[in-house]
C-alpha cells in the first residue's frame, strides 16, 4: 500500500550499454576518498570507480616487511674457528695446573693428581665446545653483533662508529695453530670488547679491515720508500701496512734494560740467602724446593714479562696513527690514534741513568684503563732508548715538542722542608702547546699535556702546604692522570691555574 503518489524518478537516463553511473548525482559534492601514496601521481584525478560504500570495512591489506639492508641483515651468522675451543681448553688447562698447588700434588700423589688434571681439562674442554656452538658474529648495518651465552643468550651490538681500533692478538697456541684474536677498543668502553677468538689470520685481517673501513677509521696506504713485505707462500697476508718505519727498538737493549732494574739486581742476593739457609737447617724437600722456586719465580715474573711483550719492539707511522707491533710469544699489532693522545711521559729509572736510557709512555682518550692485563693497553711508546730518539718520536706525536728542550722552573726554596733531597727533581712550566711537569728522586717522571686535552684544572692544599704557602696545581685529562706541579708558591698556584684554564679554553676553539 502506499501513503501517497510516488516521486517522479530525476536520475540521468542508462547510457548505451545499461552499466550505471559510478559518480554522484549532478550538483552534489563529491565526496573525499583516500588514495594509498603512491598510487597516482599528485595533482591528477582520483577514480572513484572502485570506491566501497560509505561505512563499509575496505579489504585488510598485509603490513609491508621491511627490506633489509644489503650491508648487514642480509649476510650470515659466522662462527668462530673450529679449533678455537681445542685452544680454549689447553688455557684451562694451565689454569687448572696453576690452581693445584704443589701441596695437593705431595698429598694426593703423581697419579690422583693426574687423573684430576684429566678430569678438569676434558670438563673445560666440553664447555668450550658448546660455547663455541653457540657463539657467532655478523655485522649488521654499522653495528657489529657478537651472540653467546648457552642458559643465558647474550647479544651484544656494538656500534662502529664509537670504534675506536680493532687489535689483532696472536698468542702462542695461536701462532702455532695459524690463528688469532680480535679485540675492540670503543670510545668510553669500561673494557676491552667482544674478542672474538679465535679466527683464521687471513680471516681476522679481513674482518678488521672491514670494520675499520665501516667505523671510517681505513688504514691509510704506506708512505713512498717503504713498500709492504709480501707474504710468504701457504701464508697469510700481512696484517696492517706498515707505514713510515719510525724506530725499532734492540733486543739487547731490551734484556740489558730489564737486567737493570731492582728485581733482577737483586735476586742473586735473595738466592744466596735461601741457599744458606737450607744448608744451615738441613732441609731439602720437595715442597720447600718448589715453594722457593715458585717465590723467585713471582719476583722475575715482572721482567719477564716485560721482555715477552716488548720484544722486536717496532714503532712506525701511518697517517694520523701510530702502527704498534711488538711481542714474542704473543704478538700484537696495535693502532693508537694521535688525535686522541692524552699525555705523554718519560721515565728515567735510577739504574738506567748510567746509560742515558729513559721509556715513554702515553695516554690515549677511549681505550679501557680498567683492564686486568694492562698489557691490551696501547702505552708502549718506547720501551727503552736515549734522549735523541725519544726526542724524535715525541715530536711525531705532539708537533713542535722537543723533549731536550723543556727548561722547567723549579720549586721555591721553602720547598726543602716537604723534599729534602727531592727538591731539584721538581719542576713545571708553561710552553707554546703543552704543559709539563717533573718529579721523582729516585725515578725521574716528566709528563706532557697538550693544553686542548685539559679537561679541569684544580688548586690542592694539604695542612703542611698551608703552613708553607705552597700549593700543588693539577691539571686532569679526559683519562684521570694529566699532570701536576707540585708545591709551587701560593700566588704562582694560582696565576698557573688561571693561565692553565685560559690556555685549554683558547686551545678547544682554535682546535
Amino acid at each position: 500500500m502506499s501513503d501517497g503518489p510516488a516521486e517522479p524518478d530525476t536520475r540521468p537516463p542508462l547510457p548505451p550499454g545499461g552499466a550505471p553511473p559510478t559518480g554522484p548525482p549532478p550538483g552534489e559534492p563529491v565526496p573525499h576518498t583516500a588514495v594509498p601514496y603512491g598510487a597516482a601521481p599528485y595533482g591528477s584525478a582520483p577514480s572513484y570507480g572502485g570506491a566501497p560504500p560509505y561505512g563499509a570495512v575496505p579489504p585488510q591489506v598485509p603490513y609491508p616487511l621491511p627490506v633489509p639492508p644489503t650491508d648487514g641483515d642480509g649476510e650470515p651468522r659466522q662462527r668462530l674457528h673450529p679449533l678455537s675451543p681445542l685452544l680454549h681448553g689447553a688455557k684451562s688447562l694451565v689454569v687448572v695446573i696453576a690452581g693445584l698447588s704443589w701441596s695437593t700434588l705431595s698429598r694426593v700423589g703423581f697419579g690422583w693428581f693426574a687423573a684430576m688434571v684429566v678430569v678438569l681439562a676434558l670438563g673445560a674442554t666440553v664447555l668450550s665446545v658448546i660455547s663455541w656452538y653457540n657463539t657467532g658474529y655478523h655485522v649488521v648495518g654499522r653495528e657489529l653483533r657478537v651472540y653467546e651465552g648457552l642458559l643465558w643468550r647474550r647479544t651484544r651490538a656494538i656500534p662502529l662508529e664509537r670504534l675506536q681500533a680493532v687489535e689483532v692478538v696472536r698468542p702462542l697456541l695461536a701462532q702455532l695453530t695459524g690463528l688469532a684474536e680480535l679485540r675492540l677498543e670503543v670510545v668510553g668502553g669500561g673494557k676491552t670488547e667482544a674478542p672474538l677468538a679465535y679466527l683464521g689470520v687471513a680471516d681476522a685481517a679481513r674482518l678488521r679491515e672491514r670494520l675499520l673501513t665501516l667505523a671510517g677509521r681505513a688504514p691509510q696506504p704506506p708512505a713512498p720508500g717503504f713498500p709492504v713485505p709480501a707474504a710468504a707462500p701457504g701464508t697469510a697476508p700481512p696484517v696492517a701496512a706498515p707505514g713510515r718505519p719510525l724506530h725499532a727498538v734492540r733486543n739487547q737493549h731490551l734484556l740489558v734494560s730489564q737486567l737493570l732494574t731492582p728485581q733482577a739486581f737483586l735476586l742473586p742476593f735473595g738466592l744466596a740467602f735461601v741457599v744458606v739457609q737450607f744448608v744451615t737447617a738441613g732441609s731439602w724437600s720437595f715442597v720447600a724446593v718448589a715453594s722457593t722456586l715458585t717465590a723467585m719465580a713471582g719476583v722475575l715474573l715482572q721482567p719477564i714479562r716485560r721482555v715477552l711483550d716488548d720484544w722486536n719492539f717496532r714503532l712506525a707511522r701511518d697517517g694520523g696513527t701510530l702502527r704498534v707491533h711488538n711481542g714474542l710469544l704473543e704478538t700484537r699489532a696495535q693502532t693508537v690514534p694521535l688525535d686522541r693522545v692524552q699525555t705523554v711521559g718519560a721515565t728515567w729509572p735510577l739504574l738506567w741513568r748510567v746509560n742515558g736510557w729513559l721509556r715513554l709512555r702515553l695516554e690515549v682518550a677511549g681505550y679501557s684503563v680498567a683492564e686486568a692485563d694492562d698489557r691490551n693497553r696501547p702505552d708502549r711508546l718506547l720501551p727503552v732508548g736515549d734522549l735523541p730518539t725519544a726526542t724524535m718520536i715525541v715530536a711525531e706525536v705532539l708537533p713542535g715538542v722537543r723533549l731536550d728542550a723543556l727548561a722547567l722552573s723549579p720549586p721555591p726554596p721553602r720547598t726543602r722542608w716537604l723534599h729534602p733531597l727531592g727538591r731539584g727533581a721538581l719542576g713545571a712550566g708553561l710552553f707554546d702547546r703543552v704543559f709539563a711537569t717533573r718529579s721523582g728522586l729516585l725515578t725521574r717522571q716528566l709528563a706532557i699535556v697538550p693544553y686542548a686535552r685539559i679537561q679541569s684544572v684544580r688548586v690542592v692544599q694539604g695542612p703542611v702546604q698551608r703552613r708553607l704557602g705552597l700549593a700543588t696545581v693539577h691539571a686532569d685529562t679526559a683519562g684521570g692522570s694529566g699532570a701536576a706541579a707540585q708545591d709551587r708558591d701560593l700566588a704562582e698556584a694560582w696565576a698557573l691555574a688561571a693561565e692553565l684554564t685560559a690556555r685549554a679554553h683558547a686551545a678547544r676553539q682554535s682546535g
